[in-house]
């Protein structure tokens, strides 16, 4: 079946769904989700939305810490028109039906987090992205002109013939629906919105659906990719054998929660910086890393016991409940911790307007690199990030409908010879490799002999993932297999090349900053 739309969106996050409900006064919107349509990481988001909101703040600090902790390598006057533009966004959610904590004076409740100067988080609570994703679904039902496809798995983007690749218009994609039919989705603007690529990873705080779907889509239909060697380990992800992706929100140790060893109740953070458990999370989540394997340890202990429990208790509800239904009570007993994947800071490289270097195709969110986090992510600038350009990317969006004729001539999807398979284990077996020699090879701490050695490996996985999905008939894990196996070589392709340490790239070759490196690192497919 072929499916014509003005505007078609992957991805049902903050980004996709702030671009959706605005495009819809410029034309009808295809949304897909590979699961549920609130399926993705907004949801679980815990943190809030940074913007500077208090007198006491300034759109000066609010830059110079993003700078600082993205090492720099942040391009400055996208980060100023991020901050100076995100109260605004801030305030149409709030008119969309965003409801956000407030004081007793009417004004919003701010919180701190690390790496910022002064208080500036907007918060719903500890469950912020869930609301986030409730008032903009609601907001997008209520134009009538949004139509949503769940368990809609993109499988490639669909670009003209003929023409040198990276440089053919983005016309469409094709898309394994749920039934195991494969969808000819097309558009005359094709909007990527597919969030990041925890998936990669061993352990990740992201949910299943994180498989850098559009990031590898977009690098086989020949997009330019950038910065894939920052990958954000968040400092706290519960450890309890029983929790899966459960995290612990940056905000707790904004709200004066301390790290502790596991084994002697000291606090460490002293012998890292000077700002101790506020330092930015590429600090800390190293600094967690090298007192584990210093110690022994298996995790480390966040220590909220000294804040009471009726503060807890409200401030951070679900945390607190969630916390209790693995034996552990925040009032009385610290929280074992350990990093895990959480974000994407590098991805598809677009201008200030999300356009990206293949026509047609637009990227938003955490799939792209606009230059916003540098080498690594200021907390609470990810939801900023999704709200400032999901809603910029329409207006230039909304001017190319004008120029661009629909699609035509599009060949639907043939499966040639494939036929269904019979030797599945060799999707979960490769899955599971690709993830655990990523965590032991390319994780928080990286060599060269590590890098050369995952080099070698994925690119024998990638060609026996290649071979299987020529062989055999598409299904839901295949395409994420295949998927996190070209995320995993992109990222391996840009630390290869990144010879210094630089925010969440380190490496023990290269322990100190390099200025003759200063410069984002980019690839793009060549055959």
């Amino acid at each position: 079946m072929v499916r014509h739309f003005d505007f078609l969106v992957l991805g049902g996050g903050v980004a996709g769904l702030s671009f959706a409900v605005e495009a819809a006064r410029h034309g009808s919107v295809g949304l897909l989700t590979k699961r549920t349509r609130s399926e993705g990481n907004t949801v679980y988001a815990q943190g809030g939305i940074a913007a500077v909101l208090s007198p006491e703040d300034s759109f000066d600090r609010h830059v110079e810490d993003t700078m600082i902790a993205g090492a720099g390598l942040n391009h400055r006057d996208i980060v100023e028109l991020t901050v100076r533009e995100g109260p605004e966004r801030l305030k149409r959610l709030v008119e969309l039906g965003a409801d956000f904590n407030k004081r007793n004076d009417g004004e919003f409740d701010l919180t701190k987090e690390g790496g910022h100067s002064k208080r500036r988080i907007v918060h719903a609570g500890d469950v912020t992205g869930r609301e986030v994703e409730r008032a903009l679904l609601a907001a997008c039902d209520a134009t009538g002109r949004i139509e949503f496809f769940e368990d809609a798995t993109g499988i490639d983007l669909i670009v003209e013939d003929g023409k040198p690749r990276g440089q053919a218009r983005c016309q469409g994609v094709y898309v394994l629906r749920d039934d195991g039919s494969i969808d000819t989705f097309l558009g005359k603007v094709v909007v990527l919105a597919t969030g990041g690529a925890g998936k990669v990873y061993l352990y990740t705080t992201n949910p299943d659906v994180a498989t850098g779907d559009g990031v590898a889509m977009a690098y086989r239909a020949g997009a330019k990719i950038a910065n894939m060697e920052f990958y954000q380990f968040h400092p706290t992800c519960l450890y309890h054998p029983e929790a899966k992706n459960f995290l612990i929100s940056e905000a707790l140790r904004g709200e004066g929660g301390r790290l502790k060893l596991r084994s002697t109740g000291e606090r460490f953070m002293k012998r890292y910086d000077s700002r101790l458990e506020l330092a930015p999370r590429d600090i800390v989540a190293r600094a967690i890393d090298a007192e584990i394997k210093r110690t022994g340890d298996e995790c480390v202990h966040l220590d909220m016991t000294h804040l009471g429990k009726p503060y807890l208790v409200e401030r951070f509800p679900n945390i607190y409940a969630t916390c209790r239904e693995f034996g552990i009570d925040l009032a009385t007993q610290p929280i074992p911790v350990v990093p895990a994947a959480h974000y994407m800071c590098g991805g598809v490289v677009t201008d200030a307007h999300g356009r990206t270097s293949v026509p047609g195709l637009y990227a938003i969110g955490e799939v792209s690199c606009t230059g916003l986090h540098g080498a690594n992510r200021l907390a609470s600038n990810s939801l900023l990030e999704g709200l400032v350009f999901g809603t910029r990317a329409v207006a230039t969006g909304a001017e190319e409908l004008k120029t661009v004729s629909a699609p035509t001539a599009v060949k639907e999807w043939d499966s040639g010879r494939a036929v269904p398979s019979d030797e599945i284990v060799v999707v979960s077996q490769n899955w599971e490799e690709i993830r655990r020699l990523m965590w032991n090879f390319v994780g928080i701490v990286r060599t060269g002999k590590r890098l050369a050695r995952a080099r070698r490996r994925l690119d024998m996985l990638r060609d026996e993932i290649s071979q299987y999905y020529w062989d055999y008939q598409v299904t839901r894990d295949v395409i994420e297999l295949r998927n996190i196996a070209d995320v995993a070589h992109l990222i391996v392709e840009c630390a290869t090349r990144r010879k210094e340490s630089r925010g969440l790239h380190y490496t023990l070759d290269y322990p100190n900053l390099d200025e003759a490196q200063h410069h984002d690192t980019v690839v793009q497919r060549e055959d």
